[in-house]
């Protein structure tokens, strides 16, 4: 099973307490095995098949943010704790740039979550922005200013719970999406919007 950059970070602390924890309690070791593994597990990767056009999701999740901010749409989908939490590029394109900001963790289901601490990669004619929730304090983009993307690309993780948003080109409008607020999506492989190029 390939697993996500940074997952080990989380998972070796744990690991390595466990044979030490065995000296004090049998079950205190396993607990501490326990969660190294659920490190690791909750880190997956799998390998996904990326259909020939449209956008693609760029999480896996539930539609939770359906909205117009302007000239764009915002389409955002909410990972739970059993979701596969690597992004992927919605659509091939350049990164312009990458750009963290600092803000509150608040669930990242709530409307109060568009104030929490956010990394937005701006490809120009789209942006994702990957966003921290109420326990997601690491966000791991894996692109820079000036790579090439293509759609379905990794483009980086965030560790345990959170959002991504793609905001969609100027030309997308909401009769053109292909899936509705509460649906199940998976990052790379569920088409959001069918053509964009009108």
């Amino acid at each position: 099973m390939r697993i996500a950059s940074h997952a080990w970070r989380y998972a070796t602390p744990a690991l390595v307490l466990a044979p030490v924890a065995w000296l004090l309690s049998p079950l205190a070791a396993l607990v501490a095995l326990a969660a190294g593994a659920l490190a690791l597990v909750f880190h997956r990767d799998p390998e996904r098949t990326t259909p020939p056009s449209g956008v693609v999701a760029p999480a896996d999740g539930r539609v939770s943010v359906v909205r117009r901010e302007g000239d764009r749409l915002r389409v955002g989908v909410y990972m739970n704790v059993l979701d596969v939490h690597v992004n992927r590029a919605p659509l091939a394109g350049r990164v312009e740039s990458v750009t963290h900001s600092p803000g509150a963790n608040r669930p990242a289901f709530s409307k109060d979550s568009d104030r929490n601490e956010k990394v937005r990669i701006d490809c120009g004619a789209f942006t994702v922005v990957q966003i921290a929730g109420a326990f997601a304090r690491r966000i791991h983009p894996d692109v820079a200013a000036g790579d090439e993307v293509a759609r379905g690309q990794r483009i980086g993780h965030i560790s345990f719970g959170s959002r991504v948003d793609v905001v969609l080109p100027p030309h997308v409008e909401i009769e053109d999406l292909v899936v509705e607020k509460g649906e199940t999506v998976r990052a790379g492989e569920t088409v959001l919007v069918e053509d964009t190029t009108h």
